[in-house]
C-alpha cells in the first residue's frame, strides 16, 4: 500500500477499516513515497519495487507531482510504473446505482498506454526560448496495448473495441499506433472495431457516451479522456483506475487526485468508494465479501459524501458500509 498524498492516506485508512470488518485475508506492507512531503528517494522506490515483486500486487493513492523542474523529468509516480513496465492503464466508467447524473446506465472502459507517448520525460530547451518534447511511440508497444485491449474485451464478453488518435495530424507517430491497432484488430474477427479521432471522441462522450465500449489510446489522451468520462458518472472520486504489467497489478485511489494539489485535504469529505470498487472487480474471492455493501444499499441511505452532492463525511460513510456489513459491528 502506496498512501501517497492528499486525501490519500485519509482513504487508505477507510479501506483498512473496511477490510478489517469484513475480514478480508489481507496484510498491507505500507511505504511512504512523495515528492512534496519529503519522503521520496531512489532507496525507498527500490523497496516499493521490491515490496511488489514479491506481492504482484498493489494499492497506492496519487503521489503528487510538482510541477517545478528540480533536475529531474520524470516523476516517481511514471519512474515506478517504468520500473515494474506497468503498460496497461485500465479505466472502468460505469454509472453507480443509486446515483443519478445527465448520463445513466453507462458502461464503457477506457485503456491507454501508458509508458511512452508524451510522457516519455524527453524534453530539452533547443534554443533559447524553444521546448522541443519528444513524444514517443513505438510498434511494439502500440501492438502490446491494441492486443491488451482487444483480450481484455474478449475475456470480459465485449462486444466493441475503439481506437481513438489523431492520425490526421500526427501522421507517422499516431498513425503508427492506429496501424497497429488495425493489425490486431484482424485477429479478432468476433470483436467489431473501429477508429474516431480525438477531439470528435471527446464530444462524441458528451453526447453520447452509449455508443461506447472499450476505447483504446496512447498515453496522454487516455488521461484526458478517462477524466472526461469519470464525470459522465459523478465525478474521478468515484472511478477506480487500475494499471497491469505481464506479472504486476496496481490498483488506484480512483481518479480523485488526478489534479488536486497536495495541500488541498478534503478533511473528511472524500469518498473511500473509488478503491474499495477497484479491489473487489479483479478479485472474484473478494467480491462476495463486498457485495453486501457495494454502493447501492449505501448510497440508497443518502450516505453521501460531498463529491456525491452530500453533507457525510468520510467516517460516516465508512460506518455505513460497515453497518451493512454487519449491523452490530464495534458495538
Amino acid at each position: 500500500m502506496l498512501p501517497g498524498d492528499g486525501v490519500g492516506p485519509e482513504l487508505m485508512h477507510a479501506v483498512k477499516e473496511v477490510f478489517k470488518a469484513a475480514s478480508v485475508p489481507v496484510v498491507f506492507d505500507e511505504h511512504h513515497l512523495s515528492e512534496v512531503q519529503n519522503t521520496a528517494s531512489e532507496e525507498k522506490l527500490d523497496r516499493v519495487v521490491d515490496s511488489m515483486k514479491e506481492s504482484k500486487v498493489a494499492l497506492i493513492g496519487k503521489i503528487h507531482t510538482p510541477m517545478e523542474y528540480k533536475g529531474d523529468l520524470a516523476s516517481y509516480d511514471m519512474r515506478l510504473r517504468r520500473k515494474l513496465d506497468l503498460f496497461a492503464n485500465v479505466v472502468h466508467v460505469k454509472s453507480l446505482p443509486g446515483y443519478q447524473t445527465r448520463h445513466n446506465n453507462l458502461d464503457l472502459v477506457i485503456i491507454r498506454e501508458q509508458t511512452e507517448g508524451e510522457y516519455s520525460s524527453l524534453e530539452h530547451e533547443s534554443a533559447k526560448g524553444v521546448i522541443e518534447c519528444l513524444k514517443i511511440i513505438t510498434r511494439a508497444k502500440s501492438q502490446r496495448i491494441a492486443k491488451f485491449a482487444f483480450d481484455y474485451a474478449t475475456k470480459k464478453g465485449r462486444a466493441k473495441v475503439t481506437a481513438v488518435h489523431k492520425a490526421n495530424i500526427m501522421k507517422l507517430g499516431d498513425g503508427l499506433f492506429l496501424q497497429c491497432c488495425k493489425e490486431v484488430a484482424e485477429l479478432y474477427p468476433k470483436i467489431k472495431f473501429d477508429t474516431i479521432i480525438i477531439d470528435n471522441c471527446c464530444m462524441q462522450l458528451v453526447q453520447n457516451p452509449y455508443q461506447f465500449d472499450v476505447l483504446v489510446m496512447p498515453n496522454l489522451y487516455g488521461n484526458i479522456v478517462d477524466n472526461l468520462a469519470a464525470g459522465l458518472v459523478g465525478g474521478a472520486g468515484v472511478v477506480p483506475g487500475e494499471s497491469y504489467s505481464a506479472e504486476y497489478a496496481v490498483f488506484e485511489l480512483g481518479l480523485s487526485m488526478a489534479s488536486s494539489p497536495p495541500q488541498v485535504l478534503l478533511g473528511t469529505q472524500g469518498s473511500p468508494l473509488s478503491p474499495v470498487l477497484s479491489i473487489s472487480e479483479p478479485f472474484p474471492s473478494f467480491t462476495t465479501t463486498f457485495l453486501p455493501f457495494l454502493p447501492l444499499p449505501v448510497l440508497d441511505l443518502q450516505v453521501r459524501t460531498r463529491d456525491l452532492g452530500g453533507y457525510s463525511t468520510t467516517s460516516d460513510f465508512v460506518k455505513s458500509v460497515i453497518d451493512n456489513l454487519h449491523p452490530h459491528y464495534g458495538a
